[in-house]
């Protein structure tokens, strides 16, 4: 809705450009098209999708890897503490634990990033599909308007004919 207005208020530096009402409603209409496509796509979001994307969201963070190192490393200054002191460490190095819990973190970070980039690909391919019929309808508009210059052309008796190699 943020860009119908601010189109809506945009003013030309030339009155002469100034779009009339239809150009007007048919930006307004091509503008509200890019809204509903977004707003429809935002409501088939699963529950699971969202929760999916704030975990990969939160992952993307830098203070994620920060907390990582931290707790990596406090995982292995509690092993070398309670050997130091004579306990029994918990998980004695080369660290097995550590490592499955880091390996199983990966995992699951690798399937969170993944759904989240399958979601944004299959957005992504509606919107070169879209891409794609603009493109089409601005070549079908330009053909038109070529048919119409050349109609012009030919009706005016005072043009001289020109060939286009």
């Amino acid at each position: 809705m943020k860009i119908q207005s601010a189109v809506a208020l945009e003013s030309p530096a030339n009155p002469a450009d100034t779009p009339d009402e239809s150009e007007r409603d048919q930006i307004s209409q091509n503008i509200e098209a890019v809204l509903d496509f977004y707003t429809r796509e935002e409501q088939k979001i699963s529950r699971s999708q969202r929760i999916l994307e704030r975990i990969s969201h939160l992952i993307g963070l830098p203070g994620f890897l920060g907390c990582i190192l931290i707790f990596v490393a406090l995982w292995i200054l509690a092993n070398a503490v309670q050997s130091q002191l004579g306990m029994v460490s918990f998980d004695p190095a080369p660290y097995h634990w550590l490592q499955g819990i880091v390996a199983l973190a990966g995992l699951l970070t690798a399937t969170v990033v993944l759904g989240k980039q399958n979601r944004l690909a299959k957005l992504s391919e509606q919107r070169e599909h879209l891409d794609m019929k603009v493109t089409l309808l601005t070549e079908q508009k330009a053909a038109k308007l070529i048919d119409l210059l050349e109609e012009l052309r030919r009706d005016l008796p005072n043009v001289k004919n020109r060939r286009d190699p």
